[in-house]
């Protein structure tokens, strides 16, 4: 009897931690806007909360509501975020392959905008996610811009900012991350239109 309870508990840790570490883009193309079938708006917005906290940190966010009197689109914003790298498991805001190799090797920043709209049929739910590069003034451990040593013996003070290390002058816009809008819209249909327990 203990074997089956710790058999069970194990099953479903490790089905979640199976969920956690998965990183791969979806097999099939998911639309954006993803249409959904109608249902309750304050049930649609948790579900699209939980799924986009799993990914991000949440700025601010309006519900959607749609009753009979008024229908407002629901819209959510996400802190920015630096991108999980190949040792970093457990973050999920770096697809597998090229985005995750990239987000080792670059300091690469995202940012998630989630639209739920209202429309006859049910819902339209929009994801866009930013992804920015850093652009700093050199790179680092570069001798590019070392400062030579003097040779007449003369003391020179280290400050802070003279230091090898590249300071950030701003960020170069590189457009949409797909496949991780791919991989949210997908996580919110899979949790909008599972059946209730």
């Amino acid at each position: 009897m203990i074997c089956l309870a710790l058999f069970l508990i194990g099953a479903v840790g490790c089905r979640q931690l199976r969920y956690r570490l998965d990183r791969r883009p979806p097999k099939q193309f998911v639309p954006n806007p993803l249409e959904l079938p109608a249902m309750q708006d304050t049930y649609l917005w948790q579900q699209v909360v939980d799924t986009v906290d799993d990914y991000f940190r949440i700025a601010t966010e309006q519900p959607v509501q749609n009753s009979n009197q008024y229908m407002l689109d629901g819209r959510l914003e996400t802190s920015y975020q630096i991108g999980g790298s190949i040792v970093e498991l457990w973050r999920k805001d770096s697809t597998a392959g090229f985005e995750v190799r990239e987000s080792t090797l670059q300091t690469i920043r995202r940012k998630a905008t989630v639209i739920v709209r209202p429309s006859e049929a049910g819902y339209l739910v929009e994801v866009i996610v930013q992804k920015d590069l850093e652009n700093t003034d050199g790179t680092q451990f570069s001798t590019e811009t070392a400062i030579t040593r003097r040779n007449d013996g003369s003391m020179v003070r280290q400050n802070a900012a003279d230091q090898n290390l590249p300071q950030t002058i701003g960020w170069i816009a590189q457009g949409r991350d797909t496949s991780l809008e791919q991989r949210i819209l997908r996580d919110i249909f899979a949790r909008a239109t599972a059946p209730t327990r």
